[in-house]
């Protein structure tokens, strides 16, 4: 058997609660150091900036990557947000479908999935600020391994029935498509906007790739199951 579809022992040790409060801490530390514990900077000699110390030193910003070496942020980045809306939605939607996931996957296979879709999805996004100039980014939230499970959730239940509002019923993988629609119209049309869409896009992408790769499945067969 190939090392990449060697599977874990199965577990559930809820790992969904342990992400959850560690996003929570997270702000909550970024939350009292605001305003008291701040770096100042200059950008490129030009710009004076001034920002929290989390977020200078656990976001991805490209700039920082290549000249200080912030590789870590690759990982980080996903433990910080930017305000508590930002903070409540992403955490809602990893209980809402991580849970299922998780229990579906197991513990050990979930957090490989999350981790490795959330730096890859980061890393992505990292390329492509490079590559268009926007090297002075800062790259925050857990969306893109949000979207990543929320695929996993339609691939792996794709008979599920989301009631949104609780009123209107829709199929899981009607959901999915909806949400990367969203986000590719955001992304072409949207450009002011502080949201990364295609770092949700990227989670997708490479949730996708997962499937095949790790379990040798097919999404696209799984999400026309009913």
């Amino acid at each position: 058997m190939s090392i990449l579809r060697k599977p874990f022992k199965y577990s559930n040790f809820r790992a969904v609660y342990w992400l959850i409060g560690i996003n929570v801490l997270v702000f909550a530390i970024m939350y009292f150091l605001e305003n008291r514990y701040s770096v100042r900077m200059l950008f490129s000699g030009r710009r004076l900036y001034e920002i929290d110390l989390i977020t200078y030193y656990f976001s991805m910003n490209p700039y920082f990557v290549i000249e200080n070496g912030f590789v870590w942020t690759f990982v980080t980045y996903m433990f910080v947000h930017g305000g508590f809306t930002h903070l409540l939605f992403n955490m809602f939607g990893l209980f809402i479908f991580g849970i299922q996931v998780e229990r579906q996957m197991g513990s050990r296979e979930f957090l490989l999935f999350y981790f490795v879709t959330g730096i890859l999805a980061g890393f992505f996004s990292f390329i492509f600020y490079i590559v268009t100039g926007q090297n002075f980014v800062w790259l925050v939230g857990a969306s893109g391994a949000i979207y990543a499970v929320m695929l996993a959730y339609a691939v792996l239940f794709p008979g599920s029935v989301l009631y949104i509002w609780g009123i209107l019923p829709v199929r899981a993988p009607i959901m999915v498509l909806g949400f990367t629609a969203i986000s590719l119209f955001s992304m072409f049309f949207s450009r002011n906007s502080n949201v990364a869409h295609l770092t949700h896009l990227a989670g997708f992408v490479f949730a996708w790739l997962y499937f095949p790769v790790r379990f040798g499945m097919n999404p696209w067969r799984r999400l026309r199951m009913r």
